[in-house]
């Protein structure tokens, strides 16, 4: 993430009249980082499958966090895992989508990031941005609320600060800059806008600061939790981990699934309402002894939605 908003950040510098169709860009690589963050969790929380299903039938019913309190849920039920990975992954389809309408919108001239008017698109925009982000950050809040016991040792907390705090810091210093511009602190020069000096000093802080948020990383995210994962497994060579990191296909067969089932769920099908009925490794992503989904896979292998008595075959 820190090279990500550090390369972004200086082209943004570098080409500032477009600045605002870079950090359009960026915002998108967010919604995949939390994203990501909620599938560590889901293997920080077991090692293999069954490690994973007997951690949601130990767990009781329960209210979920304030403010919605008054909601109680039981996590050993179906839908609960297809309901978080939903509320998380919908970001990954509405950030995109924002980014693309307000790519349209700038174009046209008709965005005014700097101006929150109804009558430009920026309000609105920020709004859906908003209310999406803010359910992905509550499904993630009511996870580690309640594996936070069977997450100890694993930082789980300083984890998620080190990537937040990449989001909040960037925000408000950001709203800091426009905050100096508005009031004539900031001033424009022959051939930058009192904006565009704005935009740059906010791009070149960016890029310094994204060295001091990689060895926050580096500790948040020691290596230390993945040699014990590892076991006696040989390392993967590291050209090969990052194209892995970069194969997004467990986020679409996930979005897939839960709209599957929730299609099903509609239906009353039987396994929706049944825990010993629902095919634990799709609700968990197919995650194999070796931790990674099986390549070959397709999404109609990993929702084997046969009836009860095949489920319960497989699962044994």
């Amino acid at each position: 993430m820190p090279p990500v908003y550090a390369t972004i950040s200086f082209f943004s510098y570098r080409f500032f009249r477009a600045y605002t169709y870079y950090s359009l860009v960026e915002a998108i690589y967010e919604a995949l980082a939390i994203a990501a963050f909620l599938m560590l969790l889901i293997q920080f929380v077991g090692e293999s499958t069954d490690e994973q299903r007997k951690v949601l039938a130990s767990k009781s019913k329960r209210k979920i966090p304030i403010p919605f309190c008054c909601w109680r849920y039981r996590p050993s039920k179906p839908y609960f895992m297809y309901t978080l990975k939903w509320a998380v992954l919908q970001y990954c389809i509405f950030r995109p989508l924002v980014s693309i309408a307000g790519v349209i919108t700038e174009a046209y001239n008709v965005l005014c990031p700097d101006q929150y008017s109804i009558h430009f698109a920026a309000v609105y925009l920020d709004s859906v941005d908003f209310v999406s982000f803010s359910i992905a950050l509550y499904a993630l809040i009511v996870f580690y609320v309640l594996t936070r016991d069977n997450l100890a040792g694993k930082q789980p907390l300083a984890k998620f600060s080190s990537i937040k705090l990449i989001v909040f810091f960037t925000f408000y210093q950001g709203f800091l800059f426009s905050l100096l511009q508005s009031h004539n602190v900031i001033k424009g020069t022959t051939y930058w806008t009192a904006t565009n000096v704005a935009d740059g000093l906010q791009a070149l802080c960016t890029c310094v600061e994204m060295v001091l948020f990689a060895a926050l990383m580096l500790w948040s995210f020691n290596s230390r939790d993945y040699r014990a994962m590892r076991g006696d497994r040989p390392h993967t060579n590291p050209f090969k981990s990052f194209l892995h990191s970069q194969n997004y296909w467990d986020f679409i067969s996930d979005i897939g699934a839960a709209f599957k089932f929730f299609f099903d769920y509609a239906l009353c099908r039987p396994y929706t309402r049944s825990a010993e009925q629902v095919d634990f490794d799709t609700a968990f992503g197919v995650r194999h002894d070796d931790g990674y989904p099986s390549p070959s896979s397709s999404l109609n292998e990993m929702n084997p939605y046969t009836n009860g008595a095949q489920l319960r075959e497989r699962n044994k």
